[in-house]
């Protein structure tokens, strides 16, 4: 290569070294955070999500969590829908439920 096309390389001054270690620490310490952030979203979404072996109640409550409009609405209808008509559906309902369990628990 010719001297005029080859790059210069120096060695950085004391403040610029302290300037460069500066950087790769807060790059660093970003990294750390942002691992740290990754974890804690996993383990958090895991403790979101109710096992097939959690009492209804819990599984329930994980729904609600996780879907808060499809509740409301659900709650919005059973208002409208008024005290009798609603235990007459849940008294069609649960018959249905209650023989489809077993097909549902073995598919899961």
């Amino acid at each position: 290569m010719p001297a005029e096309k080859q790059a210069f390389v120096t060695e950085p001054t004391p403040e610029q070294q302290r300037v460069l270690d500066r950087i790769a620490l807060q790059r660093e310490r970003i990294r750390a955070r942002r691992k740290a952030r990754a974890q804690a979203l996993a383990l958090a979404q895991s403790a979101q999500q109710a096992s097939p072996d959690e009492p209804f109640a819990l599984r329930a409550a994980a729904f609600a969590k996780q879907h808060p409009v499809a509740v409301a609405a659900l709650a919005g209808a059973a208002v409208v829908a008024g005290p009798r008509r609603l235990v007459r559906w849940v008294g069609l309902a649960m018959p249905l439920i209650t023989r489809l369990g077993p097909l549902l628990a073995r598919r899961g």
